[in-house]
């Protein structure tokens, strides 16, 4: 599992995302000021920074904590112009989101930042998936799984805590536009 560190001041922001997080299966720190976060830096896998906290403008934190640990860090701001969205990204943010935003974008942009390139490998509780082989293990042990079988564990084990609507597996899986009346999936 892996373990994000928060670093926002607005106690219900900050709530909410711990608590949306955890739900999609991501243990959570979180800190709400710069000080508190020194201590929390080399816990995490990756870091979701609020720009502008009560104690000051975090990007005057970022280069060293990067020094602690190099981490992916994805900013949350207000502000919106080109010239902050650089500097944030030239401090050493790998992502830049401005608010408001989508809970599901934001979930996204983590999942693609935890993401190695270059995947060929996923893993989840006792399940092995080798992605270029398109083979499966339980526990160590091989599964043969038919095609479609196979694409829906992959789908399963990317977007884990995810609710899927039929129509949609029929799409993403068995490649169908229009939904006909089967209730098989």
């Amino acid at each position: 599992m892996n373990t994000l560190l928060l670093i926002e001041d607005d106690p219900l922001l900050g709530q909410g995302l711990v608590s949306f997080f955890e739900s999609n299966g991501y243990q959570c720190l979180w800190a709400q000021e710069a000080a508190h976060a020194n201590k929390l830096w080399l816990r995490a896998d990756l870091v979701v920074l609020d720009r502008q906290l009560e104690d000051g403008d975090s990007l005057q934190h970022l280069p060293n904590w990067l020094l602690l640990k190099a981490l992916p860090v994805i900013v949350l701001t207000a502000k919106v112009e080109v010239q902050q969205r650089v500097e944030g990204l030239m401090a050493g943010a790998k992502d830049y989101v401005t608010k408001p935003f989508s809970n599901e974008e934001l979930l996204a942009r983590v999942i693609t930042q935890l993401r190695p390139l270059g995947v060929s490998h996923l893993n989840y509780a006792n399940i092995q998936i080798n992605l270029s082989e398109r083979t499966a293990y339980l526990d160590q042990a091989p599964v043969a799984l038919k095609p479609k079988e196979f694409q829906l564990l992959v789908l399963f084990v990317q977007s884990q805590g995810r609710v899927f609507h039929r129509d949609e597996l029929l799409n993403k899986i068995w490649g169908y536009q229009a939904f006909p009346s089967t209730r098989t999936v």
